[in-house]
């Protein structure tokens, strides 16, 4: 048998011969844990945290679906992946969520690994063809009790088939209210879905505006960089006239921090000035910046599944506790 220098990768199995696998690594009790490799200490670390996932206690349900839009027209502010984390974070609490992909680049479809090439049914066929959202939803297969409506390519020319159709900003409203397992438990049952969160693309234009008028709430993430502030003020002043004019019940609930560096002065004034400006409706949680988040979607995953001992997975998982533990924001 070689010694320990003569093995370069794997670690000596202190029961006998051989080298260990991480995998077999992180089956191990922690009494071994300083005969670990980095790569083994991670994949127990790993181990640990999906199955502590498990048994994590569910959320209480709310009493009927929320329907959120996370919507920043500015692009990079983490709009997309908070989306798709807090959707599976709040799936991972128990809660069953439907996810819309609005944005044509079809990203948020990406990383729940849902397919979503040209032609394939989803928000495209919802909105202008009338398809009913429950024909063109698939589950995602990574998290259970997490249905994608995918966006695809053809969403791009969306805005412009729309121009001439009566009530066309109101025509994602219409689909979600129509869906069966969407509104109280009286009337959807235990089977309905608890959140229904819109991913809007990077833009004001009329797939937005067909968000703001179905939502009831509203997440805006926010990089905590000066640049993320400059545009914040527009969506606001849209807000308020979609409020005024189209959709009274919708409300900012949900400001979140993303993209955080405690160590920088700067991300701790933005936070500083975030909080002073919006009270309560930033979340105590602020989402750190993390190598494991930007990673993951090129594997087709959320950082909840491809990492969910990570930061980032924690800091999504306890964002999502958090607004199931908020009351709506008048």
């Amino acid at each position: 048998m070689p010694e320990d220098r003569d093995v370069p990768r794997g670690t000596l199995n202190p029961l006998g011969s051989g080298v260990l696998t991480a995998a077999e690594l992180a089956e191990r009790e922690t009494g071994f844990e300083d005969q670990l490799t980095p790569l083994a200490r991670a994949a127990q670390h790993s181990l640990w945290a999906r199955r502590s996932a498990a048994s994590r206690p569910s959320a209480e349900r709310p009493t009927a679906t929320r329907v959120f839009v996370v919507a920043n027209q500015k692009g990079g502010v983490g709009k997309t992946t908070s989306t798709v984390n807090i959707a599976a974070g709040l799936a991972q609490l128990g809660q069953r969520v439907l996810v819309i992909d609005l944005d044509p680049q079809g990203n948020a479809s990406t990383a729940l690994n849902i397919d979503h090439h040209r032609g394939t049914p989803g928000t495209y066929d919802a909105l202008v063809d009338g398809a009913a959202l429950q024909d063109v939803a698939s589950p995602c297969p990574d998290v259970e009790g997490l249905d994608v409506v995918p966006a695809t390519i053809d969403l791009a020319g969306a805005e412009i088939e729309l121009v001439s159709v009566v009530a066309r900003e109101s025509r994602l409203k219409k689909a979600i209210l129509a869906h069966p397992l969407v509104g109280t438990a009286e009337k959807a049952g235990d089977a309905r879905y608890d959140y229904v969160i819109v991913d809007c693309p990077p833009s004001l234009g009329l797939l937005t505006l067909n968000a703001l008028v179905a939502g009831e709430e509203m997440m805006i993430p926010i990089q905590a960089e000066y640049y993320a502030l400059e545009g914040l003020g527009l969506l606001i002043e849209t807000v308020e006239m979609v409020r005024a004019h189209l959709n009274p019940a919708l409300s900012v609930s949900t400001i979140l921090l993303t993209m955080f560096d405690a160590r920088t002065r700067l991300a701790a004034g933005v936070a500083s000035e975030v909080r002073e400006h919006f009270g309560d409706q930033v979340l105590r949680t602020n989402i750190p910046r993390s190598v494991r988040v930007s990673e993951a979607p090129s594997y087709a995953q959320t950082v909840m599944t491809y990492d969910p001992g990570s930061p980032g997975a924690l800091s999504y998982l306890e964002a999502a506790r958090e607004i199931t533990e908020r009351a709506v924001t008048a």
